[in-house]
């Protein structure tokens, strides 16, 4: 194992002229180091992979304390906490729960996070208005999951298909009141394969954002909200390792900042408007055909599980699908603020 540390630059930087936006963002008043430590990194090869010093971070980003209790690294500053778990891959900025890429390791006596994550996870979390032009859509494309023959997970109450469309509309009535477009790749309990939801979603021309709106399954004890967005170029989908194919560029990957900012906003919103209701599974990276295919940031949100009996019921309760759909469209709105879009003009 190569660890000998590196000094050298890792992206151009600038000055940060908006704040992040509170809670969801992280909020900050992230600012940038002096200019002598400005775009100098302290990297390592851990297992052939570039890796990143928790305290060139600190440095980059302004944190004010670093603190290592056992495996846990906190990074701190007045509005932002970070913890980190030393041979983990679970990070919680703010609370909101981020599934890494790769491992965090500690090579001699610093911590360090991998070059991947940190350039595709933490930069676009806590410097949104970096991402160029990720504000500049007004319309919103739903994609409501399964429907007809594939009616999704299904419980003794209900299926996937039908809630998901359910939720979507309430989404679609939500974003037109405050003056979006919004396209839904399916209005009625119809099948549509993966490919023609891709297709639609493609054949939009102007800029836009996809939401993909699911409900989980799994065993009787699984429960939570869970966000997907695109894995980079090398990272697989989650639950599984590497296979030839994922080191390929996919389309969705020219949206690999603003994808996770999306989810981020979405994933925080939902988390703190659910509160009590739900568990956090985290923003996690995931290669399923529709985020793959679509030229748009996009984001896949697993809502809750229908097969958990307590969810279930929780799920096939309209108040619950009404908190999820206002959820999305505040979140929506948080993200358009953190990546410095004015809002679109609402409904008279």
């Amino acid at each position: 194992m190569n660890t000998r540390p590196v000094i050298m630059t890792l992206l151009p930087l600038r000055h940060i002229t908006h704040a992040i936006m509170a809670c969801v963002f992280l909020v900050a008043a992230i600012v940038p180091a002096s200019a002598e430590q400005r775009g100098v990194w302290e990297l390592i090869k851990v297992n052939g992979r570039d890796y990143v010093s928790v305290e060139s971070m600190k440095k980059f980003y302004r944190f004010t304390k670093l603190t290592e209790v056992g495996k846990t690294v906190i990074l701190e500053n007045r509005k932002v906490e970070m913890r980190l778990t030393v041979d983990g891959n679970e990070c919680l900025m703010n609370r909101v729960k981020f599934i890494f890429s790769h491992k965090i390791e500690k090579v001699g006596a610093k911590v360090y996070v991998s070059r991947m994550d940190l350039a595709k996870l933490i930069d676009p979390v806590l410097r949104p208005s970096f991402i160029k032009k990720a504000g500049d859509f007004r319309t919103v494309i739903l994609d409501p999951g399964h429907g007809g023959k594939d009616p999704g997970a299904t419980n003794s109450i209900g299926n996937e298909a039908v809630y998901n469309l359910k939720v979507a509309a309430q989404i679609r009535e939500k974003l037109q009141d405050k003056g979006y477009r919004v396209i839904m790749t399916r209005t009625t309990n119809k099948f549509l394969s993966l490919q023609q939801r891709v297709d639609l979603a493609n054949a939009v021309r102007e800029n836009a954002i996809f939401v993909s709106i699911h409900f989980n399954s799994g065993g009787s004890h699984a429960r939570g909200i869970e966000t997907f967005t695109l894995s980079p170029p090398g990272v697989a989908h989650y639950g599984r390792g590497v296979v030839p194919s994922d080191n390929k560029q996919k389309t969705g990957n020219q949206n690999d900042s603003a994808n996770i900012a999306l989810a981020t906003a979405v994933h925080g919103t939902l988390l703190r408007r659910l509160e009590k209701h739900t568990l956090d599974r985290g923003v996690k990276r995931a290669r399923f055909s529709v985020l793959s295919g679509v030229k748009h940031p996009a984001i896949l949100l697993e809502g809750g599980f229908m097969t958990h009996q307590v969810e279930a019921r929780l799920i096939h309760n309209p108040a619950y699908q009404d908190s999820i759909a206002t959820g999305v469209v505040e979140a929506i709105a948080k993200y358009r603020y953190a990546v410095g879009a004015k809002p679109p003009t609402s409904r008279p």
